[in-house]
């Protein structure tokens, strides 16, 4: 088995001999990567539940309001 060749201008790439596939040896970037990964991911949840809060507090708030109007024989 060959050693593997550095991709031109890019010295964190390299290319497998056997089988012509690009490896990525930077494992600093990698890692940096997944960390953005997981970052994005847990944005997302927090999204979601922001947004099931904001959505349960319309409905609480349009509960109050039929109460109110209710109790002071309103529309």
């Amino acid at each position: 088995m060959s050693a593997n060749k550095i991709v031109e201008d890019h010295p964190g790439l390299e290319r497998d001999n056997s089988n012509t596939a690009i490896i990525n040896t930077n494992n600093n970037a990698y890692n940096a990567r997944l960390i953005q990964i997981n970052a994005m991911e847990n944005k997302r949840k927090l999204d979601e539940q922001q947004n099931r809060d904001i959505n349960n507090l319309k409905s609480d708030v349009a509960e109050i309001k039929e109460m109110l109007q209710k109790l002071i024989g309103g529309k």
